[in-house]
């Protein structure tokens, strides 16, 4: 079975990670993981730190002549600004006497349960590792995972929904196809399919940006492709709505995930809800609508998975909130670290390739095998009885 492992700091030499039970013979293309790399360092409204870094990966083990072999996967991915933090981040040797540490929290991160719950003397060491440059890592593993996907067909893309309060207008996309929407999103400055909203989601981050602020925002993934018959019901822990829930949970900032209608069908009555079912010889079971988004009792229907997530504002203020220094316990305004004024669009792809991971997960549960030989014969067997079935 699938699993992975990461490590590393925003500022240190590099972010690692290990990837195992990917099968023998996968095909991996570095410039598709690269290019997901890049994505997630697009969009209007981020950071400084996105020109200094120009992330890239650099296979350690696993892959050889572009495909897998069956042990474990390691890459890194080397962090440029490191350079400038050698004194204050050097793995050996004793701290300088002239080093400046961390001890106001910042409200809105993990500076302060971190500082408590590891006994922590500066807080510099809590939130190198929660900081979200370690998404690089993630976005990485899911980019790998979506190339054994994208081998069966299952495709994953992304886009804004609402910036603040500016949201799209579902009307303007209805009329598009999935490939149409994905192609706009990737397009926008903002991950946006809806121009007319682009210009006032724009308009919103920049205003934040001017009263040293920040926004949020809203975005929605779609996975097409998947089969019938990822996750299961028989354990909460297997279901797939709940994996995914919690691997986008997982991402730093989000704060609510939705599948298909989401907290809308709280709101509706049940025949407005649930999908019927229907039948004909050339598509065999269908859904003329998708409110479950693709997943019905913790497993894949056989129509697109819908997510969406919520994203708070960065809590990196320029114009800082109060804070307390947690040695003197004396009132202060909040550390200042470099900070976006919108990562929304840059979020939406770390939790696109997230949700990739979840996927390839469940995937490789339900047809693994060592090779790709294997998993192919699997899952074409599968989905002949499917076939048969249906």
């Amino acid at each position: 079975m699938l699993r992975y492992l990461t490590a590393g700091e925003s500022h240190g030499p590099s972010l690692v990670a290990i990837i195992e039970g990917l099968p023998a013979g996968m095909e991996i293309d570095t410039e598709v993981v690269n290019h997901q790399l890049w994505r997630r360092q697009q969009g209007h409204g981020r950071g400084y730190r996105m020109k200094i870094e120009t992330d890239e990966v650099q296979w350690q083990a696993g892959v050889r002549f572009g495909k897998t072999m069956g042990t474990p996967v390691s890459f890194t991915i080397t962090n440029r600004d490191h350079k400038n933090w050698l004194t204050r981040m050097a793995p050996t040797g004793d701290a300088p006497e002239d080093l400046a540490i961390i001890t106001k929290p910042r409200p809105g991160h993990a500076d302060l349960p971190g500082y408590l719950k590891y006994d922590l003397a500066d807080m510099r060491e809590g939130l190198e590792r929660a900081s979200a440059r370690n998404t690089a890592t993630l976005v990485a593993v899911g980019a790998i995972a979506r190339q054994l996907l994208q081998a069966f067909g299952i495709k994953l893309f992304s886009h804004i929904v609402q910036i603040g309060d500016v949201a799209i207008d579902r009307s303007v996309l209805s009329e598009l196809s999935f490939e149409q929407l994905a192609e706009r999103a990737e397009q926008s400055p903002v991950r946006t399919a809806d121009p007319g909203a682009e210009t006032r989601m724009i308009a919103a981050i920049d205003q934040a940006k001017a009263d040293g602020n920040t926004v949020g925002g809203i975005f929605e993934i779609i996975a097409t492709g998947v089969p019938v018959g990822l996750g299961s019901y028989a354990m909460p822990d297997r279901r797939l709505d709940g994996r995914i829930a919690g691997m986008v949970m997982g991402v730093q900032a989000i704060k609510g995930v939705e599948i298909g209608l989401g907290f809308a069908a709280a709101t509706l009555p049940g025949s407005d809800v649930h999908d019927a079912i229907l039948h004909t010889p050339e598509r065999g079971y269908y859904r003329p609508s998708n409110g479950a988004g693709g997943i019905e009792g913790g497993i894949s229907n056989g129509e697109p998975i819908v997510v969406r997530a919520a994203m708070k504002p960065i809590p990196t203020l320029y114009k800082p909130l109060p804070s307390v220094d947690v040695i003197t316990k004396e009132p202060y305004l909040a550390t200042i670290e470099r900070s976006d004024a919108c990562a929304a669009p840059a979020a939406a792809v770390v939790a696109e390739n997230a949700v990739a991971w979840v996927l390839a997960e469940a995937f490789m549960e339900k047809f693994g095998g060592d090779s790709m030989v294997q998993v192919r014969d699997h899952y074409e067997a599968y989905a002949a009885r499917i076939q048969a079935r249906s």
